[in-house]
C-alpha cells in the first residue's frame, strides 16, 4: 500500500499487444535507462513525459513510433504552446521543454537501436528558456524567525526543528534530507555525507555545530520514540516511525515559513537559495559554494551572484550622485572640464601649436619626393 505522500507510477499508454507499438518501445526504453543505472526518478519522468506524447499522437491516429515525422514533432510543439491548464494558465517555457526533451531522447535510442531509418526528432529546436532568479530569499533575520517557529517542547517540534537547521546549515535538497542515514553525520569532523545525490553522486559538506547540537537532541530524545523498526537507520522519521517522503517534507517546511508570517513563501529549497546567497555576501567563494550544493557547473552557481547584491548596493550608495545633499550639489562647477591631448594640454583651435602641427601636416601631404608638386588626383 502506497504512503501518503508518495507519487503514483505513471498509468500504462497505448497497446501493448502491438509489438512495434509506441507502448512496446516506450516499455523497452524504459528497460534501458535502469540498466544504464538511470535514477528511478528520471526513468519515472520520462515515462510520465512520455506518456503525454504518446496519448496525443493515438488520439490522432498515430500508434507506431515510424509514422512520426518532424512535422508531427513540430506540431505537438505547437500544441504544447497552446494547451492551457486547469486554471486556464499555459505551460510555461521550462514545462515545455520538459515535455520535448524526452520525446527527443526517445527517437534518438530508436534510432540508435534501429527500430527506425532516421530521427525525425534530430532538427527540432527547443524553446529559449529563461534566466530566472530565485523569487524569494531570507535575510538572516528571516531566518532565524523560521527557524524560532516550531514547538521544541514538543517531540515532533523538536524533530522539525532539526530538519530546519540541517536544511539551513547545509543546502542539501529535499531528496537528499530524506536519504540521510544515522551513520552519516560525523561529529568529530562537523560534516554530512550526502549519498547518491542528484545524478547519483556523493559529497561530503560542512554542517554547523548549532545544527549538530539540535540533531544529536534529536537523536538521543526524539527518535527512540518513534522507531518501528529497529534495524532502519534514516535519520528523520515520520510520527508513524517511516522516512518522509519529498512531497511530505514539503510541506512541513511549507507550513512553518507560513506561519513566520514574514510576507514570503517557498519550502525546502528556500533555505538552499538563503543558505548560498548569505555565504557568497560573507565572502565565501563561489566555486565552495558550488562544492556544497553539488552543482555539476559552475554556471549553475553563478546565479547566486546577481542575487547577492549587498556589496554592488553599497557601492551604488557611495558613489551615485543622487545621495549628494544640496550644499554638495551647489558647489559643483558649472563647465565641465576641458577635453586634454595626451601631454596635458587643452585640445582647443586656441593652442597655436596645435594648429601649426596641422598645417604642417597637410603641406607633408601635398608635396612629392625631391619637392616636386604632386599630381592632383
Amino acid at each position: 500500500m502506497p504512503r501518503k505522500g508518495d507519487k503514483q507510477p505513471p498509468k500504462q499508454v497505448g497497446n501493448l499487444g502491438d509489438p512495434q507499438g509506441m507502448a512496446v518501445m516506450l516499455e523497452k526504453f524504459l528497460e534501458w535507462m535502469r540498466v544504464k543505472n538511470y535514477s528511478e526518478r528520471t526513468v519515472e519522468n520520462r515515462h510520465l513525459y512520455l506518456n503525454y506524447f504518446i496519448q496525443w499522437a493515438e488520439d490522432r491516429g498515430l500508434t507506431r513510433p515510424t509514422e512520426i515525422t518532424k512535422p508531427i514533432l513540430e506540431r505537438y510543439q505547437r500544441f504544447l504552446y497552446h494547451y492551457r491548464k486547469a486554471d486556464g494558465q499555459p505551460l510555461s517555457f521550462r514545462s515545455q521543454s520538459s515535455r520535448l526533451v524526452p520525446v527527443r531522447a526517445w527517437f534518438k535510442w530508436l534510432t540508435r537501436n534501429n527500430h527506425m531509418l532516421y530521427k525525425p526528432a534530430s532538427e527540432l529546436e527547443l524553446p529559449r528558456l529563461e534566466r530566472r532568479l530565485p523569487k524569494h530569499v531570507l535575510t538572516i533575520r528571516e531566518s532565524e524567525t523560521v527557524l524560532a517557529v516550531p514547538n521544541v517542547t514538543d517531540p515532533l517540534g523538536l524533530r522539525d526543528r532539526a530538519i530546519l537547521e540541517t536544511l539551513y546549515s547545509t543546502g542539501i535538497r529535499r531528496m537528499e534530507v530524506v536519504n540521510l542515514k544515522l551513520y552519516d553525520m560525523d561529529v568529530d569532523r562537523g560534516t554530512l555525507m550526502v549519498r547518491q545525490g542528484k545524478g547519483k553522486k556523493d559529497r561530503m559538506v560542512p554542517i554547523g555545530k548549532r545544527a549538530i547540537d539540535w540533531i544529536n537532541k534529536y537523536i538521543t530524545e526524539v527518535r527512540p520514540r518513534l522507531i518501528v523498526d529497529p534495524n532502519d537507520v534514516t535519520l528523520f522519521l515520520t510520527h508513524l516511525g517511516e522516512a518522509f517522503t519529498t512531497n511530505r517534507l514539503t510541506q512541513l517546511v511549507r507550513e512553518y515559513i507560513d506561519a513566520a508570517d514574514i510576507g514570503k513563501r517557498g519550502s525546502c529549497h528556500l533555505f538552499r537559495h538563503t543558505m548560498a546567497t548569505l555565504m557568497l555576501e560573507n565572502g565565501a567563494d563561489i566555486r565552495f559554494i558550488q562544492a556544497m550544493l553539488g552543482h555539476a557547473k559552475l554556471e549553475t552557481t553563478q546565479i547566486y551572484t546577481q542575487v547577492s547584491i549587498r556589496k554592488l548596493k553599497e557601492i551604488h550608495e557611495a558613489t551615485h550622485p543622487a545621495k549628494m545633499n544640496r550644499e554638495e550639489i551647489d558647489a559643483l562647477p558649472d563647465d565641465p572640464p576641458k577635453p586634454t591631448d595626451p601631454s596635458g594640454n587643452p585640445s582647443t583651435p586656441e593652442n597655436p601649436s596645435s594648429s601649426t602641427d596641422e598645417t604642417k601636416s597637410d603641406d607633408d601631404d601635398n608635396d612629392a619626393p625631391g619637392g616636386v608638386p604632386a599630381v592632383p588626383r
